[in-house]
């Protein structure tokens, strides 16, 4: 070979590598997917732009209080199956991406042949299988796609959409299950604080009951009064077992959250719980953006665009080198001999002549997937708008609540002290303290529910911002 073909040749492989690396370091460079109208997309809140910090930035380990909560949350985010599935997930993609990024790149192998052949004498057949040769190969061999239109790197550029698609649904599975142990964990507590005063208000009724059955000796009541202060004792007995199951159910409920077998859940109480008073000061359109489904359905639509890439590359040539091999070639004897450098290259251009109708419906297919995923990362963030709005809008009326429902315990406190006093006395009739007492385990109960109500709101907020993602 002389120095002008060598040079041609050194030429050609340095520009064929110019363009596989060229392909290689550029697929990250996903499409942008066309932003979203957002105008009023939350209702009745100021969308507060520069100035607000995402209830999603602040860490789990922060927005939960207490340690005992942290403790829970902890234990679940390292033992969760289904977090834990998400992860292995994440692992899975990121083997699809690398085989992908690979096919931009040559295969090459080394290897040995030997080709021993004994033949026999044509002529007098005198020497059977007398005559032999013997050749050594030794060297390297390869093949490659050249990626002249983008075609493989779009490809990467699908697999790449994918492993960060897998990362925002671990962070999606992470946020739920941080939003599900809380929720469980302050529902447990409720069931625990309505257990609580059903207990007490069945010892305050069992005293009614005492009290009414020596007015009915001293001639004062009846006994029909009697059987009804005892009917409401035993209804409220009643509802004891129930919650108690309630209360097992929801701790084994957390468990299998939590990862671990059935057990005991060491808890507070829910006095303890301090409900924030910062969720009604409006949250700006933006944070939805950092919502994990909001990300999956933008992923998806910058993946839909790089498949139309791909469908459009169908349609040109493609070139193939579909053998190349370097190596020696010969005897033993004289096997490494310069003499016995042996060199091959096979290589192809392709153009597709008549498949382009299916090309064409494959482009047309990816361009209805694209549609598609545009619709559905427009619907996502529509969802994500109406989640929130209801939540900031639940919250506040929860919290109207809380001043009435205070003074109508506080009232019906009274209104069993007074009553009680009056049957005492003679002045009361004994089904108006039977309904005092009623309306007061009502009204306790409902209190608790409330404040659940509050609890909730905090981390459904906090959930629907894609909060507790780190």
């Amino acid at each position: 070979m002389n120095n002008f073909a060598k040079q041609k040749t050194l030429i050609c492989i340095l520009l064929v590598w110019m363009v596989g690396a060229s392909s290689c370091s550029s697929y990250k460079n996903l499409s942008e997917a066309p932003a979203p109208s957002t105008e009023h997309l939350l209702r009745d809140s100021p969308d507060r732009r520069q100035d607000s910090i995402s209830v999603a930035d602040v860490p789990w380990k922060e927005y939960f209080a207490d340690p005992k909560l942290q403790d829970l949350l902890a234990e679940g985010l390292k033992n969760n199956y289904d977090l834990r599935v998400a992860v292995s997930r994440i692992e899975q993609a990121e083997a699809n991406l690398m085989m992908s990024r690979a096919a931009n790149l040559p295969t090459v192998d080394v290897g040995w042949q030997s080709d021993h052949t004994r033949t026999s004498s044509g002529i007098s057949g005198t020497k059977v299988l007398g005559y032999y040769s013997h050749v050594n190969q030794f060297g390297f061999s390869a093949s490659w796609e050249i990626d002249l239109w983008g075609k493989l790197n779009s490809q990467a550029k699908i697999k790449y959409a994918s492993y960060l698609s897998s990362t925002e649904n671990k962070n999606l599975v992470q946020t739920n299950l941080v939003a599900d142990i809380a929720k469980a964990y302050y529902n447990l507590m409720s069931l625990d604080e309505q257990l609580r005063i059903t207990r007490e208000t069945a010892v305050s009724l069992q005293e009614s009951v005492e009290t009414i059955t020596h007015l009915m000796v001293a001639g004062q009541q009846n006994a029909a009064a009697v059987e009804q202060s005892k009917a409401l004792l035993y209804s409220t007995q009643l509802s004891i077992p129930d919650l108690e199951n309630q209360v097992r159910q929801q701790e084994n409920a957390l468990c299998v959250l939590l990862g671990r077998n059935p057990s005991p859940v060491n808890r507070s109480n829910m006095k303890e719980q301090a409900v924030s008073s910062s969720l009604s000061d409006g949250v700006p359109v933006s944070f939805l953006a950092k919502r994990p489904d909001v990300r999956q359905a933008e992923l998806s639509l910058r993946s839909a665009y790089a498949s139309v890439d791909v469908a459009k590359t169908s349609f040109y040539p493609s070139l193939t080198i579909s053998s190349a091999s370097l190596g020696y070639s010969g005897g033993f004897a004289d096997f490494f001999k310069p003499a016995n450098i042996a060199a091959n290259i096979v290589a192809g251009l392709s153009q597709p002549l008549l498949n382009k109708k299916q090309l064409k419906g494959n482009l047309q297919l990816a361009r209805a997937e694209q549609e598609e995923a545009l619709l559905t990362f427009e619907s996502t963030v529509l969802n994500a708008g109406q989640e929130v709005s209801d939540i900031l809008f639940g919250y506040q009326s929860s919290l109207r609540k809380t001043t009435d429902r205070q003074n109508q315990i506080i009232s019906l406190i009274k209104s069993v002290d007074y009553t009680q006093d009056l049957l005492k006395a003679g002045e009361a009739n004994y089904t108006e303290v039977l309904s005092a007492q009623r309306d007061l385990l009502s009204a306790q109960l409902n209190q608790v529910s409330d404040k659940l109500d509050q609890l909730d709101y905090g981390v459904n907020l906090y959930k629907a911002l894609g909060g507790g993602a780190r």
